[in-house]
């Protein structure tokens, strides 16, 4: 079973930090990565993981905390079923990111959605990244190490930050999740769709339907 193990920048070497293979999941406080006299924004944080993350895993900041989790077959396969289904709804052309840096409102959220619709007119702004004002639709593949924070800090995150549509894809218990928004920015309880149903959409923004039937499970 995967761990969360807390680390400093003097234990931020790749072997370390990747847990030598075995699906560690590390999760750094912002206070570890901090210069003497200088909180780090976001940017600078994203510059040092980069420089200390082995490839194959997966970095966001959620609330100024770093966590990691390495890249499986089910979140891979399972982002790539929505990502045909979404693009055959829409056409080639819809505007999707799969784990692409959005900064989203709070407290140091630099998240990267497992799959993100975006407006037809969105545009990237001057440090050529996508605002999070025009997602519309949010997709989370859960592991066990992340399933905590696509459940709680970043559901709250993405309900205020206005996105219409949140499903979580479970495939642990082979179920999906989807939530949409209300008037007051937060989601609404909720729809729970077992795999191989297919998740109804027809009444959001994003106007389809998603098959699960060969979404796969862990």
């Amino acid at each position: 079973m995967s761990r969360v193990s807390c680390v400093s920048l003097g234990q931020t070497a790749a072997g370390t930090i990747g847990g030598g293979g075995d699906g560690t999941v590390t999760v750094i406080d912002e206070k570890t990565v901090m210069s003497d006299s200088d909180e780090l924004s976001l940017d600078d944080m994203f510059e040092l993981l980069e420089q200390i993350i082995p490839e194959g895993y997966l970095v966001e900041i959620v609330g100024g905390n770093i966590s990691m989790s390495p890249r499986r077959n089910a979140h891979y396969q399972n982002i790539r079923r929505m990502t045909r289904a979404i693009e055959d709804h829409f056409g080639l052309d819809v505007k999707l990111t799969s784990d692409v840096r959005i900064d989203f409102p709070g407290a140091k959220n630099g998240f990267c959605p497992d799959l993100a619709k975006l407006r037809d007119d969105a545009d990237q702004d001057d440090a050529g990244r996508w605002r999070y004002q025009d997602v519309e639709f949010v997709a989370e593949v859960i592991s066990k190490d992340t399933a905590a924070n696509d459940y709680g800090p970043k559901k709250d995150v993405y309900a205020m930050a206005g996105v219409p549509v949140y499903l979580i894809v479970d495939p642990y218990s082979g179920e999906c999740h989807l939530f949409t928004l209300r008037e007051d920015r937060t989601y609404d309880d909720g729809r729970t769709v077992k795999f191989g149903n297919p998740v109804e959409m027809t009444d959001t923004v994003m106007g389809m339907v998603l098959p699960t039937d060969r979404f796969v499970r862990r």
